[in-house]
């Protein structure tokens, strides 16, 4: 056992030593030449070996990284990590403070402004001051756990020293992963001395290495980190947080990295103004960036304003202008997607464009070629929107040259020949053929996909070679492949061993829940969010399949367009067929999370406003939700009860002024019962 003078001894170390880290990484103000820091953390590293019950999780040995994992179990978020609403103009821009001003009528508010950082989001999680777990956003609400990862991370810091209810409290600290550009260009280079291939971009190379899993090789790539929310995890605790500028003041006092390009405004116009200035700044900056992150800065008008199924409407990104290039639009071609989208893609003369080469492009439906007047031969623009995804802007027309022969869009699908067909409103052309082999892929590559039934070992080459095979002609086929079990240990490229891993994957998809299984049938327009929703508001397939498209619609983030889709896909005889072969083949067709038996809200309205003190707010809503209720953001004469906790702003004047009833958390517990 170590003695007192050798544990003080060892502490001292790892607080120099983490001192060193935050002002080397994070002040760019290194007090120490890399020698002193190196005999440091070898005489730490010797004393932990020597004594392993001074090795804690917070020390800094932790950053040179430890042995490999085999895989990174899922962590759920505590609160949902949303994704933001994106502006591309300053028109967006107005429309974002005009909505903020009708939600939170004669209130006065300011707005944050921080710069949208090209990486990666992730949560860190402290427990009396100690870094015990960091997770990828994943689907936003749940994520890989790689706090190992995140330790050799060295702006993040492993303890918190601050005084005062942060020191002891459980917070979550969210940010973004990041490489400096000359990092990410060291790397590279390393890369091609070593005959390797180039990375593309520095996100997709942090996303590589937060995932890698030899946490010695993430530490070799030196990543970087900004931090940009606080929050308690005791929601008791989270009443306290009024302000998020003032929870980026905290979080840099408590040695957390914090951009300090980030400015607060009063006004949309001088918020405008900033992001032209940094849009001006980009290419001079040490690290990519794709825009700017507004945000409303107080708490209480953040919870006050809500959020939509995928994103806060209290914030917001505008994004800058797509880096560009010129090249030769070669030919047109035609993708036909899993529910029939006949899209129509570019096919480029190869071009490198913001990290990578692009040599496709979509061209979004028959319009946006008329519109633009896209021909086969002509010279065209190319940007990535967002910096990822490639897309053709305009035609560079040459005065007095001959243009090659307008586009004429087919009229039978490029892979059935059926008839296609345009619904009315729409932009998009539709095979109308349901068992079309290109639709039939789509649907089961949708449905073994990773945030599906998550079925390994059937990716697009094999799904095209089952289905030419005739092991496949739907999704509910592959719960059958084991007929063919001696054909596929005798495929080329197959074994006994990969067989019996597929066949152990599919059968492990029938433990997924039933928002997993909702999710993967592919109804149109229910994403991964919206059939979360569903299944928490109905106890099995079979009462969705029965309820009205009015009944459907009445549920908190569920549109017309929704219930119109959901209502479509229960009426086609093809699809009731499918759900009963998937249900005799054991999938999990029943809701874990049935509303109340009681129904005691049904047909009411209630609207959340103020601070709660005993619930959440996503909490309350749910409580409702699961009662039968509806949860509704406005005021109205339609509105039954008002949730009014404290500091409660116009929405509380506006039930008094329409006479609805106002009631507070104790008696909403008395209703709850």
């Amino acid at each position: 056992m170590a003695d007192k003078k050798i544990q003080q001894r060892a502490e001292e170390l790892k607080r120099k030593l983490l001192d060193a880290d935050y002002k080397y990484h994070v002040l760019a103000q290194p007090d120490i030449d890399d020698y002193t820091y190196d005999m440091m953390m070898k005489e730490l590293q010797e004393l932990e070996q020597k004594y392993p019950e001074l090795s804690s999780s917070d020390s800094p040995t932790h950053r040179v990284g430890g042995e490999p994992t085999s895989n990174f179990k899922n962590v759920a978020h505590e609160f949902p990590m949303l994704s933001l609403a994106n502006s591309y103009d300053e028109q967006d821009m107005f429309d974002f403070d005009k909505r903020i001003k009708s939600l939170i009528p004669g209130e006065k508010y300011r707005y944050v402004c921080e710069l949208k950082f090209d990486g990666i989001a992730v949560s860190l999680i402290y427990r009396n001051g100690i870094f015990v777990q960091g997770a990828t956003r994943g689907d936003g609400e749940t994520g890989d756990d790689i706090t190992t990862n995140l330790k050799t991370i060295r702006s993040i810091p492993l303890r918190i020293d601050g005084k005062g209810v942060f020191r002891n409290a459980a917070i979550e600290v969210r940010g973004e992963v990041f490489f400096h550009l000359k990092d990410f260009f060291r790397i590279n280079e390393e890369q091609e001395a070593a005959g390797e291939k180039r990375y593309a971009n520095p996100r997709n190379t942090a996303a590589g290495t937060l995932k890698q899993k030899d946490s010695k090789e993430v530490a070799a790539r030196k990543l970087n980190m900004y931090c940009y929310n606080l929050r308690h995890l005791d929601k008791s605790e989270d009443n306290k947080l009024k302000s998020h500028f003032e929870n980026l003041s905290i979080l840099s006092k408590l040695k957390f990295p914090v951009n300090d390009l980030t400015k607060t405004f009063d006004s949309i116009g001088d918020v405008l103004k900033f992001c032209n200035k940094i849009e001006t700044m980009r290419e001079t900056l040490p690290y990519e960036i794709d825009g700017v992150v507004v945000k409303v800065d107080s708490i209480n008008q953040q919870n006050e304003i809500g959020s939509v199924s995928k994103s806060p409407r209290w914030a917001i990104a505008y994004k800058f202008k797509a880096k560009q290039a010129v090249t030769k639009l070669k030919k047109i071609t035609l993708q036909v997607g899993r529910i029939g989208t006949v899209t129509p893609v570019a096919e480029l003369e190869p071009v490198f464009l913001a990290g990578s080469t692009i040599s496709r492009a979509t061209l979004h439906n028959a319009d946006e070629i008329e519109r633009k007047d896209f021909r086969v031969g002509d010279y065209v623009k190319i940007e990535k929107g967002g910096d990822v995804i490639p897309k053709v802007v305009e035609v560079i027309k040459e005065k007095g040259s001959r243009r090659p022969k307008k586009f004429v869009f087919p009229e039978r699908c490029p892979v059935c020949n059926s008839k296609l067909a345009r619904l009315e409103d729409e932009a998009n052309f539709y095979c109308t053929n349901y068992k079309c082999p290109a639709q039939v892929e789509g649907r089961i590559g949708h449905f073994t996909g990773r945030n599906a039934m998550d079925i390994a070992g059937l990716g697009y080459s094999i799904i095209e070679k089952f289905i030419s095979l005739g092991y496949l002609k739907d999704f509910s086929d592959i719960y059958q492949l084991k007929k063919f079990e001696t054909e596929l240990k005798s495929l080329e490229g197959f074994g006994e061993k990969s067989v019996d891993k597929l066949f152990d994957g599919i059968e492990a998809s029938k433990q997924k829940p039933f928002d997993k299984v909702l999710y993967a049938i592919g109804i149109r327009h229910v994403g991964e969010r919206t059939a979360k929703v569903l299944a928490k508001n109905f106890e099995s397939i079979d009462e969705l399949g029965k309820s009205k498209k009015e009944d459907i619609e009445k549920i908190n983030e569920i549109g017309p367009k929704i219930a119109e889709s959901i209502s479509s896909f229960f009426s086609n005889k093809e699809n009731l067929e499918l759900i009963k072969k998937l249900r005799k083949a054991g999938l999990n067709f029943k809701s874990e999370g049935k509303k109340n038996a009681s129904d005691k809200f049904k047909d009411k309205t209630f609207v959340l406003t103020g601070t709660l003190s005993k619930y959440k707010r996503e909490e309350a809503a749910e409580l409702i939700e699961n009662s039968g209720g509806k949860v509704s953001s406005s005021v109205s004469r339609k509105t039954d009860y008002v949730l009014a906790g404290e500091e409660a702003g116009s929405k509380l004047d506006k039930a008094k002024e329409l006479g609805v009833k106002v009631i507070n958390e104790d008696e909403f517990e008395k209703m709850i019962g």
